[in-house]
């Protein structure tokens, strides 16, 4: 049994990360802050399947305030928690609400993480697992795309703001040598998901008979990884490797015309669809090299896009009388 310090526990990764490792029979203390980036219903409803588990205990803070952090009591029966690892999953993502507000995403993103990472060294914590993002790739990666492909040329403030956190945890694990995984996400979907995202999107607008809003020409592509798997590798990244930086991605990757017209298929409806123009800040491709994970982690995904998306309109079925509700 080990102890974890997991952020943004409420997120849509952050709970599913959580809900695996107490199952595993691991103790783990949740920071979120519970912020209004979408919907603060669907982290009310991710948290509440964790709440009543007793190896879990919710801490409502963010992660850009360090006393808060340094100053919190995290405990089990009245003694502290001696952490094994800290998994920082809180993040402000979203590549085009970075554009219009860049300030929150390096407070966030930067020095939240800054933040854990003293945290970890002043108290001898001695791994901390990253979440970063492939959008840190910039335009013209090669396809599929390796983790020694350049990223210094972010597209936005999102990208770059993760950019930075890398760069932070390098320098803690130089310093004060603490075990760090960095794992680079590819465009992640499945059931309560990011409802600013294209799967919970396209789910509800197809199902409710609201027009299907994409930006370009809707030829632009995707490799989307299942939340079950990425969850899983962020696990696996738990164990020591020094420092290392692995993609984590679909093992299929699909046009956005082509998704409509999968899940035109699975909802039973027909897609009114509206195309607007390119977004700047959006790749046009992503797909991700994920033989590293393969190699040192023993990761591969296994989920495919038919099954996981058959979970995603099955869940929102479910959930449909208050998820139809959700602003997107």
């Amino acid at each position: 049994m080990a102890k974890y310090l997991v952020t943004g526990v409420a997120g849509f990764i952050g709970a599913r990360v959580t809900d695996l490792l107490l199952n595993k029979g691991h103790i783990v203390a949740g920071l979120d802050n519970l912020n209004d980036a979408y919907d603060v219903r669907i982290k009310q409803w991710r948290l509440k399947n964790l709440t009543d588990h007793q190896n879990f205990s919710f801490h409502h803070i963010d992660i850009s305030n360090y006393s808060a952090i340094n100053n919190a009591n995290f405990s089990q029966n009245e003694k502290p928690i001696a952490f094994d690892g800290i998994i920082n999953l809180a993040a402000r993502a979203g590549v085009r609400q970075s554009v219009e507000n860049p300030w929150i995403y390096v407070d966030t993103n930067m020095t939240g993480t800054l933040n854990l990472l003293e945290y970890c060294q002043q108290n001898h914590i001695p791994k901390f697992v990253l979440a970063s993002t492939s959008s840190i790739y910039g335009e013209n990666a090669p396809l599929p795309t390796p983790e020694s492909a350049n990223s210094d040329r972010p597209l936005q403030s999102y990208a770059a703001s993760k950019k930075g956190a890398e760069a932070l945890c390098h320098a803690y694990h130089f310093l004060y040598d603490i075990d760090v995984t960095i794992f680079r996400y590819f465009t992640v979907y499945g059931p309560a998901g990011r409802p600013d995202m294209s799967m919970f999107r396209f789910t509800k607008w197809i199902t409710e008979g609201m027009p299907v809003l994409v930006n370009g020409d809707g030829e632009q592509s995707r490799g989307f990884t299942y939340i079950d798997d990425i969850a899983k590798g962020t696990i696996l990244g738990l164990k020591p490797v020094g420092f290392e930086i692995f993609n984590l991605g679909g093992h299929e990757t699909i046009t956005i015309n082509n998704l409509i017209s999968m899940l035109e298929e699975k909802i039973g409806g027909k897609a009114i669809v509206e195309y607007h123009p390119a977004h700047p800040a959006d790749m046009r491709s992503n797909q991700a090299d994920v033989s590293k994970a393969n190699q040192l982690l023993g990761w591969k995904p296994e989920i495919s896009l038919n099954e996981g998306t058959s979970n995603l309109v099955s869940w929102y079925m479910q959930e449909r009388s208050w998820a139809s509700t959700i602003e997107t």
